[in-house]
């Protein structure tokens, strides 16, 4: 696998470094966790629980996702050079060295957990650094590499922002709230298995076993219209847990069809798979925000 060709050291400018550690971070996938987490601290609130209080709860999101990110780059290093889907990543393409980059993680990691304890409490940044030890130790290093089961389970990682986004409001955690980290956990399967069937060569060339390396690509669907219809009940679960109203219930319900008739169509045509992966983005980012706007109209 050919990765991009990286400038040398005296060549790099600031703004070519800073590209570098931002890419260890992977940012589109803390943009997505962090969906998760504004919506769960106004529901908590009941209303919007303060700008101080939603930025600084960002910022340590983005800390420690973004630690557990790097180090996750650091791990995968070898297995991200065989695969098209990941060689331009930071460390394939040789931008930064791989002790930096996990220095830079774990420093990431660090900060995080200090940040969130000294501007929200102490249960948040710890949910949130918790979350960080499971990406890394239970998912990327042991379970990645060994089951097809892996992003099942590794998904409760994705899923934690909706506890720290609730904890550092109400200081614990209630029923809603684990709805929440349910509907993100299990969402996360059928959103990655779509991924993955479009890159299933990859990870066969790469040695990791995800689903439809495994069990083949009728299987694999089959498993993805069970999750998402699991991911519409448990949507639906949040009305009466959390007194969602009506636009919320709407909303549910339109995106909730939607989402099972397009995993329908990919077990029927799996080249769909891609855009099911698409919409699942979309579906998870409007009900969240859906739900947002039912506590703040009600």
């Amino acid at each position: 696998m050919v990765s991009k060709i990286t400038p040398a050291p005296e060549q790099q400018t600031l703004g070519f470094r800073l590209g570098a550690y931002v890419g260890l971070m992977k940012p589109r996938i803390i943009e997505l966790l962090l969906i998760t987490t504004v919506p769960a601290m106004v529901i908590a609130a009941n209303g919007w629980p303060g700008t101080w209080l939603v930025v600084t709860t960002l910022i340590g999101g983005i800390l420690s996702a973004g630690g557990a990110n790097a180090i996750n780059n650091y791990v995968d290093r070898d297995i991200d050079e065989l695969m098209e889907r990941t060689a331009h990543r930071t460390l394939p393409s040789h931008q930064v060295e791989p002790n930096v980059a996990l220095r830079f993680g774990v420093a990431l990691g660090v900060a995080g957990f200090m940040w969130l304890w000294l501007t929200t409490n102490l249960l948040a940044a710890t949910i949130s650094t918790l979350a960080l030890l499971f990406y890394v130790f239970v998912y990327t290093m042991l379970l990645k590499r060994t089951t097809p089961q892996n992003i099942v389970i590794g998904g409760a990682a994705g899923a934690a922002p909706a506890l720290v986004g609730w904890a550092a409001v109400d200081g614990s955690l209630a029923l809603p709230a684990w709805i929440l980290f349910a509907l993100v956990f299990y969402w996360t399967p059928p959103h990655f298995w779509a991924l993955s069937l479009k890159y299933k060569d990859d990870y066969a060339r790469a040695g990791i076993p995800m689903l439809p390396v495994v069990v083949g690509v009728a299987r694999t669907t089959r498993q993805i219209m069970i999750y998402t219809f699991i991911v519409v009940l448990i949507s639906l679960a949040l009305v009466p847990v959390a007194d969602m109203r009506w636009l919320y219930l709407s909303v549910a319900t339109v995106l909730g069809t939607w989402f099972i008739v397009e995993a329908a169509r990919v077990h029927l045509k799996p080249e769909r798979a891609m855009k099911l992966f698409s919409f699942s983005n979309v579906y998870l980012a409007v009900l969240l925000a859906a739900a947002w706007l039912d506590v703040a109209l009600g």
